[in-house]
């Protein structure tokens, strides 16, 4: 008996071991979108790999040292990076950043062109040696672009999806909470449809703490949000990141850490609901466009679109918004 216990304890030392599955998180550009989201993905502690794509290799070498200086202040973790898209081998999820570069006075939709031959020659390269990665385009505009890739890719509806309007009501919530003087986490609202202009903030099913936004009265000398405020709020969701464009160039801080959000919510499979764009299949009567709406987000990606409660204006909003993201993926053939 004696025997027989030590021999399996010596067939257990030799025998090799199986080494664990770590996450690796693959970011296309390494622009000031992708690095940022890097800097942000590492701070977090949110993938054991970060892997970089770009096609301007000596850029992509420069981010990768840069970065991997700091690791000692981070969780461990590796930063590779490369112009060959083998660098996105078996990659867990793949952020897309890369993209034209809006320059002031123009809209999301501008970029939509060279955006989208961008994509056409880079993602199927990145699919075929990470097929089975959640896809997350984050470059403008990200629900034509979203649309375009799912089509180029071929993957599944859910498996490749937007960043959509994560972003937008981060904002939003920021403005609420300036105006009640609350902290920003006790607000509860999202921004559907678009990633743009015809963007609409949920209004009807937004909360501060569990009162309805609209019956917030006010407190501590802070009015109501009546609805000369809300739309106040409403144009400066829209309009704040033009004015960032125009003072700096480029937006980058506040995607990164939605992004890394987004990235947490996939790799640690949260179930989280964020408003994603992807693939809408009678959503509230909306089909075939890829637009924002509340969705379940885990290790599969989009999981299920959550049906919101929507006031009728909300509704008809969310139907101009389709209208406007169906045009302009029928203007590139999609």
């Amino acid at each position: 008996m004696v025997d027989a216990i030590e021999g399996d304890e010596y067939a257990l030392s030799t025998t090799p071991s199986v080494p664990r599955r770590t996450s690796k998180l693959g970011i296309v550009g390494a622009g000031a979108v992708g690095s940022t989201m890097a800097y942000a993905a590492l701070m977090r502690g949110a993938a054991r790999t970060v892997a970089l794509l770009d096609v301007n290799r000596a850029k992509v070498d420069a981010e990768v040292l840069d970065l991997s200086h700091g690791i000692q202040f981070t969780s461990m973790a590796e930063v590779i990076g490369s112009d060959d898209v083998a660098v996105m081998a078996d990659c867990d999820i793949v952020m897309f950043t890369a993209g034209a570069k809006q320059k002031p006075g123009q809209t999301r939709i501008d970029l939509a062109e060279a955006t989208i031959s961008l994509v056409k020659n880079v993602l199927s390269g990145i699919v075929e040696v990470a097929p089975n990665a959640v896809y997350v385009m984050v470059t403008n505009p990200v629900d034509v672009v979203t649309y375009a890739a799912m089509k180029i890719s071929g993957l599944p509806p859910g498996q490749i999806f937007g960043s959509g309007t994560v972003l937008d009501s981060s904002r939003l919530r920021y403005l609420i909470a300036r105006h009640t003087g609350v902290a920003v986490q006790n607000v509860h609202a999202y921004v559907a449809g678009e990633h743009g202009d015809t963007e609409i903030p949920l209004w009807s099913s937004s909360t501060i703490g569990a009162v309805p936004i609209l019956d917030w009265e006010g407190t501590g000398g802070n009015g109501p949000l009546t609805r000369e405020v809300r739309d106040a709020i409403a144009r400066e969701v829209v309009e704040s990141a033009y004015r960032i464009i125009e003072g700096k160039g480029a937006t980058n801080y506040a995607i990164a850490l939605a992004g890394s959000r987004i990235i947490e919510a996939v790799l640690k499979d949260e179930r989280r609901i964020l408003p994603v764009s992807s693939l809408l299949d009678q959503y509230l009567g909306m089909s075939d466009v890829c637009l924002s709406v509340p969705s379940i987000v885990g290790a599969a990606g989009v999981l299920e679109r959550l049906e919101v409660p929507m006031s009728s204006d909300e509704i008809m909003g969310m139907r101009r918004s389709a209208e406007a993201v169906r045009s302009v993926a029928r203007r590139f053939g999609f």
